[in-house]
């Protein structure tokens, strides 16, 4: 039996311990249908409670709650990574309705949209405020219609994973020299293993958790990730090296089983957008603060956080050139326009 079909048949179960005991399963997560009984909500995410995302989570369906009192009920699965599944699991936890709701890196719908290889680009964006404008303006737009188009989701936004930065255990990192011949973790994205590629790093695709058992073995060199991801799931307290690079910037959509979505009301429809949108800018600001703590909790135990002179970024910006040419022949000419190439 393949793993996706085993946590499929185990689904069950896994829905209902989450749920603490309430009883919540597959079965009826999404609603029983019959108009004595609320709608049941179920989202999820895959780090811990206290993190902006899950916190963000909480905000949506206190809301909800509170608007249609006795007549939604909503719960968590904060980590599914608690439960043995992997990060990428929560696309068909999601997709099949297990669940109602959930998020994930962009990176890792590349394989099935490949309009979403655009904003894995490297450097294209200066800072989070164009880049924060980029996806709540027509650049979201697009790439919502895109994955819709693929899949069986509704996206209503798009959290903040924000600006990813360098961490390894072997050297501190100035330059693309830096990197050569480092094993590096990436995301299942062809953009990002080719952007490693160009700086000289030899990069791995793996998922979250993957990743992390092969951190604290010892067995790949080097990661990239916001510093705050780098803190929770505590790859800092296994590189020494940090490196403020912010060469890619990624979203996260927030994406609903849609036949359930659709399926609703539509007064609970417009009232989960409000709250979502709502979200997106209470996460944002969390993220903001959480960056900074993670920074201190970094150099707290002992590691070193580079930040690059705008000569030493220049050399990485040079260096990966060539992937804006190679763009240019997979990518439309409006997509393009989107982030200025």
């Amino acid at each position: 039996m393949s793993r996706r079909k085993f946590l499929q048949a185990s689904a069950l179960l896994g829905a209902s311990i989450a749920m603490g005991g309430l009883g919540i399963s597959a079965v009826n997560a999404q609603g029983t249908g019959r108009s004595d009984k609320p709608i049941r909500i179920i989202m999820a995410g895959y780090g811990p409670a206290t993190t902006s995302f899950s916190l963000a989570l909480k905000q949506i369906g206190d809301r909800i709650e509170t608007k249609f009192e006795g007549d939604v009920e909503v719960r968590y699965v904060y980590n599914i990574l608690d439960l043995g599944y992997r990060g990428l699991d929560i696309l068909w936890l999601v997709e099949d309705g297990v669940v109602t709701a959930g998020y994930q890196s962009s990176s890792y719908l590349t394989d099935r949209v490949s309009d979403l290889g655009l904003i894995d680009l490297p450097f294209i964006f200066p800072d989070n405020r164009t880049a924060r404008a980029a996806m709540d303006g027509e650049l979201g737009r697009t790439m919502t219609a895109s994955i819709e188009a693929s899949t069986d989701y509704r996206i209503l936004g798009y959290f903040e994973n924000g600006f990813r930065h360098l961490s390894n255990r072997v050297r501190p990192v100035r330059s693309p020299a830096d990197l050569q011949g480092m094993s590096m973790r990436v995301l299942p994205s062809k953009v990002h293993e080719r952007t490693f590629e160009l700086l000289g790093a030899q990069p791995e695709i793996m998922d979250l958790s993957e990743a992390i058992a092969r951190i604290k073995a010892g067995t790949i060199d080097a990661q990239e990730n916001p510093f705050a991801n780098t803190a929770i799931y505590g790859v800092h307290n296994f590189h020494k090296y940090h490196t403020a690079s912010s060469h890619f910037y990624i979203s996260r959509p927030i994406f609903f089983h849609r036949p359930t979505f659709d399926a609703w009301p539509e007064e609970l429809q417009q009232e989960m957008r409000a709250a979502v949108t709502d979200a997106v800018a209470f996460q944002r600001n969390m993220k903001d603060q959480e960056e900074e703590d993670a920074a201190e909790a970094i150099r707290a135990i002992g590691g070193e956080i580079i930040e690059l002179t705008p000569e030493e970024m220049e050399a990485f910006v040079s260096a990966v050139k060539p992937i804006y040419a190679e763009a240019r022949t997979q990518y439309s000419p409006e997509l393009l326009r989107l982030v200025g190439l």
